[in-house]
């Protein structure tokens, strides 16, 4: 039996939707017409807002931000969806049952971008992509590069997404994946593999199953430059409500900063409303790992404020993707994102 936190394991979520862009451009071009969202009978303006995956402590500032009024306070509605293994964000977006909704990482709003659709990235509020390697404990185990000639366990998607930049960085080559099918046990049986996962799942739920704590690279200090946990809004809704659009995002900015620094039991009860079988200690040991390792608040969010994007990293996506044939050289990476939303305009941004 394997798990993803405390629940049966599902295909990764960033494996599921990281191509979800090219299923849906036709829906979300003939969706974006007038689309400006009507109050509340209090006043408010109502927002749905749809998550990458069931209720956890990565989607912890959205929940804290609702929690504490936050959102109520500017005058929004807020409603948040969570996702699962049968929720496309960006059909949703398409089909108009959401207004707002969250990309795990920067290849859901590049594929947009490549299938002509109207959506841009108007936040990213975590400034490491959490993806991560993970391998047996072994001292000479020192960097990424030192996993030369192992065997990869990976899901298919991920061949197309974090895949490439591995092997434009160090070298990696296709010959040593292996079909990574959401179980542990290979892994553990074998003290060569190394497996894919998230920074606040799988790590903790090997170390529970195997007994011994796995050596676990985190791809961002490494200079992966894929954002994560990305607010999504399409053109046209951010063109007819943008007061509302910014005041979202100022709110889940403030949820955010308050879930890492503060006292997150709050936002932790909702969470554990809208998906029973999240455990408190899975809660805590994800909020840890966010706190301690600047998922949120470090980087660029350390100064320029949470939810910052830069052109340089959306640039820098874009190059080792390109080159590695992911995306045309043509294509207009700029319309991937806008800062123009952000509390001060972010940086670098249009």
């Amino acid at each position: 039996m394997t798990s993803r936190g405390n629940r049966q394991f599902q295909p990764h979520r960033r494996a599921l939707l990281a191509g979800a862009g090219a299923l849906v451009a036709g829906a979300v071009l003939a969706g974006c017409g007038d689309s400006e969202v009507a109050p509340d009978a209090d006043g408010r303006i109502r927002l749905r807002f749809a998550t990458d995956w069931r209720a956890q402590a990565e989607h912890g500032g959205f929940y804290q931000a609702l929690a504490s009024g936050a959102y109520e306070r500017r005058g929004l509605n807020v409603e948040i969806i969570q996702g699962g293994p049968g929720v496309n964000v960006p059909q949703l977006l398409a089909s108009g049952a959401v207004e707002l909704g969250m990309g795990s990482n920067s290849f859901i709003p590049m594929n947009l971008v490549a299938q002509g659709a109207p959506v841009k990235a108007v936040a990213a509020f975590f400034q490491k992509d959490p993806q991560v390697l993970i391998a047996h404990p072994d001292p000479a185990l020192r960097s990424i590069a030192d996993l030369a000639g192992r065997p990869f366990l990976l899901a298919d998607a991920s061949i197309n997404a974090f895949w490439v930049w591995l092997k434009a960085r160090y070298g990696f080559t296709d010959d040593q994946v292996r079909k990574y099918n959401f179980n542990p046990a290979p892994f553990i049986a074998d003290p060569r593999a190394v497996q894919q996962g998230y920074l606040t799942s799988e790590p903790y739920t090997i170390e529970k199953e195997a007994g011994f704590v796995p050596r676990t690279f985190l791809l961002a200090d490494e200079g992966y430059p894929s954002y994560a946990t990305m607010v999504l809004a399409p053109d046209a809704f951010a063109r007819d409500n943008a007061e509302a659009l910014r005041s979202f995002i100022a709110a889940s900015a403030e949820g955010w900063r308050d879930y890492i620094q503060g006292d997150g039991r709050a936002a932790d009860a909702l969470i554990r409303r809208d998906n029973p079988e999240m455990t408190q200690d899975i809660l805590d040991q994800a909020r840890d790992k966010l706190k301690s390792n600047g998922i949120v608040d470090g980087g660029d969010a350390a100064l320029y404020g949470l939810g910052t994007m830069t052109s340089e990293r959306w640039q820098a996506f874009f190059d080792v993707t390109s080159e590695a044939g992911v995306y045309p050289a043509d294509l207009d990476w700029r319309q991937a994102f806008t800062t123009q939303y952000l509390p001060g305009r972010g940086r670098g941004g249009r």
